[in-house]
């Protein structure tokens, strides 16, 4: 004999439904860890900090780091592997590192435990994928990096000289790769504020600098009456300058990029990668409407999503 189960009266369902998630600001949120870029110091990112807390309900914590503590990689200059181009990231950076720690467990010392999301720019982006392979990654949820140069310079290019001295080697074959998963995400994030230009006449036009929320980097020749198109004009000194900035990190000089770093090389394979219009790289220098950088109010709104998942 089978017994079939007792069907449910309609009396007994509830009628009232799940309610709502809680908007982000009553959520308890991730604290973000800030990582400076190289040459910078803490108070560069006061402002971005402000933005995240005030705006977002986001706490954050920033490496102390001033621009004096930045004198300390000189001593680099003592290793034979700096000369070699195979220097590691211990003992020349273990002082960053250090300050990252600290800020990564006051972080979650006020949020009471649990993950923190690492927030790098520039050389901190990277400098965040040296600090997880010397702490592991357990408590690392989201690493999102704001114009940094991920990937090593060609090797057997005319004119290049690997600025980090072979860093960014060790970082590409040492530290674990990036992922996008539910436990883990890498999302970087590019800026296209400028393009440069090769040292040769036949560079592409002159200072091509996007306002922000551009959406396309295309620019069309000027066509004449006869339908041919004319010539470009001569680049500028300005995306000259760039551009020879841009091929020391990525080995060409007419591509796009934040002012500093190449798009091509802020990007990193099995990341989330965004490229952003109108990005400049540096909060020195920048301006929040004028030359926006990637903490500027408006270009947060554009990734901050990332750090409320």
């Amino acid at each position: 004999m089978y017994v079939l189960p007792t069907p449910t009266s309609c009396s007994s369902i509830s009628t009232k439904s799940s309610p709502p998630p809680p908007p982000a600001s009553a959520r308890r949120l991730r604290p973000a860890v800030i990582l400076p870029g190289l040459g910078n110091n803490s108070g560069d990112y006061e402002k971005l900090a402000s933005t995240l807390g005030q705006a977002h309900g986001v706490r954050s914590a920033v490496a102390r780091v001033s621009r004096l503590d930045w004198l300390r990689n000189a001593a680099g200059l003592l290793d034979p592997n700096y000369w070699k181009g195979t220097l590691r990231p211990s003992p020349v950076l273990d002082w960053y590192l250090d300050r990252v720690r600290q800020a990564v467990l006051e972080a979650k010392s006020d949020a009471g435990g649990g993950c923190v999301s690492l927030v790098g720019h520039s050389a901190g982006g990277w400098l965040a994928r040296v600090y997880m392979e010397r702490h592991g990654r357990s408590d690392v949820s989201l690493l999102l990096t704001l114009g940094t140069p991920h990937l090593p310079p060609p090797k057997g290019v005319p004119g290049v000289i690997d600025q980090t001295r072979g860093l960014l080697d060790y970082v590409q074959n040492n530290c674990e790769p990036a992922v996008y998963t539910p436990q883990l995400k890498y999302v970087c994030v590019a800026g296209r504020y400028i393009q440069g230009a090769r040292l040769v006449s036949n560079s592409p036009p002159p200072e091509l600098i996007l306002p922000a929320d551009s959406n396309t980097g295309i620019v069309e020749s000027i066509v004449t009456e006869s339908g041919n198109s004319a010539p470009p004009p001569a680049p500028t000194f300005r995306a000259l300058f760039v551009g020879q900035g841009y091929k020391q990190v990525c080995g060409r000089a007419d591509v796009w990029g934040d002012g500093v770093v190449p798009e091509v090389s802020a990007h990193l394979e099995g990341a989330l990668n965004i490229s952003l219009d109108g990005v400049y790289h540096s909060p020195v220098g920048a301006d929040d409407v004028a030359r926006p950088w990637y903490g500027s109010p408006a270009v947060v709104e554009k990734w901050i999503h990332h750090l409320l998942d």
